[in-house]
């Protein structure tokens, strides 16, 4: 029998805890007949761990090479820290197997404003000029907290290795709005809400 693959543990968790039916008003100021809080499988300690290292599948099957990775608190904390956590892993596994060792991703978190106390900084954790980073976030609908994070990163001397979403909302303006402000890093999302939503209505149609 196949192990299911990281990524598609994940879905299965995201669809079970994170994905609810019915009318609610989200931060873009509009209505929707689903909504997703990916907090509550990044926060569990089986999510956590298949996000970490499904996002690290997707960045090695890409091939994309990178130091650090961050994002916008709070959604992407738990998948920064895990991601980082991922490649910190392998890289032990790798050395007791005698293998190369992998890139290990440091990690770092965006302030939605500076601090108005002590160093004052916007970024906590890695923060270097010139580093190729990778920016992630749990939902993707207008791409706001994205943008944000990607332009605090570049206006730190970072340079943006790609983009990375747990759920895509597929809005109309999302995609190209992320895409837009990359300037030409690749935007992957793990998981569509169309996806997250077939396997939330296939599991409750197995009860």
């Amino acid at each position: 029998m196949t192990t299911p693959t990281h990524a598609q543990q994940l879905l299965a968790i995201l669809a079970r805890q994170s994905f609810r039916l019915g009318q609610f008003k989200l931060s873009s100021g509009g209505t929707s007949d689903y909504y997703i809080d990916c907090r509550t499988t990044t926060l569990d300690a089986q999510g956590g761990w298949h996000t970490g290292q499904a996002v690290v599948d997707l960045l090695a099957g890409r091939s994309i090479e990178a130091e650090a990775v961050g994002g916008l608190t709070m959604g992407a904390d738990p998948i920064v820290s895990a991601v980082a956590i991922a490649t910190g892993w392998r890289a032990i596994e790798a050395v007791q197997h005698g293998k190369p060792e992998p890139r290990v991703l440091q990690g770092f978190l965006v302030r939605k404003a500076e601090k108005a106390h002590g160093t004052s900084r916007r970024i906590e954790g890695f923060c270097r000029a010139g580093a190729r980073v990778v920016i992630v976030d749990d939902v993707c609908t207008t791409g706001a907290s994205t943008i944000n994070a990607i332009e605090a990163a570049r206006e730190a001397g970072m340079e943006i290795a790609a983009v990375v979403c747990l759920v895509e909302r597929e809005e109309a303006n999302g995609r190209p709005a992320v895409e837009a402000a990359a300037q030409g890093a690749p935007f992957f999302s793990l998981f569509t809400a169309a996806q997250v939503r077939a396997e939330h209505l296939k599991q409750l149609s197995a009860q």
